[in-house]
């Protein structure tokens, strides 16, 4: 087995023993889109919660909270091979934490992996404006768009680790995300 690290590689320690977790089961009713909503919609409310004292505060968190997580889920689901995909999450001090687990083949995992060499190498936002000046020329078929406005707009720190079994020719992906979240 290899493992690869890319972007911050202090987020790979996740405190899961206080985390919220959800198993997003790979079965009869197929893993869509429609899960993706649901899921971080239920997410963004639970972590938000504790900030209701402020509605204006509360409504930005969990705004930014069902973003960062509607956006993670999505990729797990369109990238996966079948086999469920789990998701934890937590609000620690003054920030939201995440990771998700599933597994993708080996084509779509040297493929991500390119993305995030490049995802990781500079700026954010001077990458985010790069990729939507390519979108333009190309169409809109341009990957990374939602990761750079995540890190860029949203001053999500992400990581991402691979972990390679080539004799099953899949790769279980760790993705781990924080984001600061303001007291009101």
């Amino acid at each position: 087995m290899t493992t690869v690290l890319y972007g911050k590689e202090d987020l790979v320690s996740f405190d899961s023993a206080r985390a919220l977790r959800l198993k997003l089961l790979d079965g009869p009713l197929h893993l869509a889109w429609r899960h993706s909503a649901l899921t971080s919609d239920f997410i963004a409310e639970t972590m938000a919660l504790s900030f209701r004292s402020s509605e204006r505060h509360y409504k930005t968190i969990r705004h930014d909270i069902g973003y960062l997580t509607n956006e993670l889920i999505e990729n797990s689901i369109k990238f996966r091979v079948a086999g469920d995909i789990v998701i934890e999450t937590l609000v620690d001090a003054h920030e939201f934490k995440m990771r998700i687990v599933n597994l993708i083949d080996e084509e779509a995992a040297d493929k991500f992996q390119q993305l995030l060499t490049k995802v990781t190498a500079g700026d954010p936002g001077d990458l985010l404006i790069e990729q939507i000046e390519a979108s333009v020329l190309t169409g809109g078929n341009v990957s990374g768009l939602g990761l750079l406005t995540l890190m860029s707009d949203y001053q999500a720190h992400m990581a991402w680790r691979f972990d390679q079994d080539h004799s099953y020719k899949r790769t279980r992906v760790q993705t781990y995300a924080t984001m600061a979240i303001s007291s009101a």
